[in-house]
């Protein structure tokens, strides 16, 4: 193993939250492997996030927090995934989930949640069997959840689920069922350590079981309800789900990049087997290389462009439906963009790509985990579609 250290403690005025992560990706590609292998990040790669400030990138200035513009976080994302992708996966989440959540709860008890540089936040998708009995002051929460992405180096901890009166029925406000987001700390859920799986290993994405756990009006924030909103700014007005769409689809292209260009080196230094002129040379080679990059790059800046438009919008108090579904559709297109080069990459680089010294393999299986997350499903392309022909949209997940 080489000699990089840890990143040290940078000037964040100074550096932009993209050059920080870039200043990240060699210690990331020393210590891929080994997350790989502990399913988990590295203390150095822990250390080194809080160093540069990367689990405060959304959350409010006035917690201390950076709330970037959502392009600069997509870039920094982008380039921590080009290195490892558990870790941009795990930055992302956590990221998100902080700063959508401390923008709902009273700034007091944000401040004392979220304030510090190495908190983070991880919880598990929302489902159908939870129970959270509203109670005096508070809410009794009981369930399980699973793909608690980077729980295992977060302070806290987090979960989604509808409310109950005591007798069972459905709690309502603001003239719903109530739904929220239930945080606590880490130390007070059953944590099961069953994340064996294809790709995105690093991330530790743990089953979590709490029972009848008290969680205080403070810190159950309805973070999408506007009635609840204590921030104001571009980047909560967007809101959860597109910011964590905005920043999974960051994740794949970063890593469909990285793998494009081992395959470009591959190729420019192999000759195949089944041929006397080496991989360069070859025009069918030379053409799928342009295409790939081509459609990366159109990937890529289609995000790009809807995410500034998106926080432009969001900026002056314009954005609207149709901006949003825009920005569903280019991080949905995006995902399986990204998925089609990584697959092109590595069937490109032959038996080389199986190989665990090579630089496919890993990022092969991370790009087919991150294929299968729910923000890349063909249902969301549905949804657009309809939109586009005014056909009626009964769930618009955006």
């Amino acid at each position: 193993m080489d000699s990089v250290q840890s990143a040290p403690i940078l000037n964040a005025p100074t550096l932009s939250a993209p050059e920080r992560a870039r200043a990240l990706q060699p210690l990331l590609d020393r210590d891929g492997p080994e997350i790989d292998r502990r399913r988990e990040l590295t203390p150095d790669v822990v250390e080194a996030l809080i160093a540069q400030d990367m689990l405060r990138l959304l959350l409010p200035r006035s917690l201390g927090g950076q709330e970037l513009p959502l392009i600069d976080f997509c870039e920094a994302v982008e380039a921590i995934a080009w290195a490892d992708a558990s870790t941009a996966w795990f930055v992302n989440q956590s990221n998100v989930s902080s700063a959508t959540s401390a923008a709902a709860m009273p700034h007091e008890a944000a401040l004392a949640t979220f304030g510090s540089p190495g908190v983070g936040l991880a919880w598990g998708a929302r489902h159908g069997a939870s129970r959270a009995i509203r109670v005096e002051g508070g809410y009794r929460l009981t369930g399980t959840w699973s793909f608690a992405s980077g729980g295992r180096h977060s302070t806290w901890m987090g979960a989604h689920s509808a409310v109950q009166n005591p007798d069972g029925t459905p709690h309502l406000r603001y003239g719903r069922p109530d739904d929220r987001s239930f945080v606590f700390r880490r130390s007070e859920a059953r944590i099961v350590d069953d994340w064996f799986v294809l790709g995105l290993r690093g991330t530790g994405s743990d089953t979590y079981t709490v029972e009848n756990l008290f969680v205080p009006d403070a810190m159950a924030p309805a973070r999408d309800a506007l009635q609840e909103r204590r921030e104001t700014g571009p980047i909560y007005t967007i809101g959860s789900t597109l910011l964590y769409a905005s920043g999974f689809c960051s994740v794949t292209i970063g890593l469909a990049r990285r793998l494009l260009e081992a395959y470009v080196d591959l190729a420019r230094g192999k000759h195949s087997r089944a041929s006397i002129n080496s991989m360069a040379s070859n025009n069918a080679i030379q053409r799928e290389i342009a295409l790939l990059d081509a459609r990366l790059s159109a990937a890529r800046a289609f995000l790009h462009a809807e995410v500034r438009a998106n926080y432009d919008a969001a900026s002056t108090g314009t954005l609207d439906i149709d901006r949003r579904m825009r920005l569903r559709l280019a991080t949905t297109h995006g995902m399986n963009e990204a998925s089609d080069v990584a697959i092109a990459a590595y069937r490109a680089a032959g038996t080389t790509a199986i190989l665990d010294s090579a630089p496919f393999e890993r990022r092969f299986r991370d790009a087919m985990s991150a294929s299968q997350h729910l923000q890349g499903m063909m249902g969301h392309v549905e949804m657009v579609g309809r939109h586009i022909l005014g056909v009626e949209n009964k769930l618009q997940n955006i």
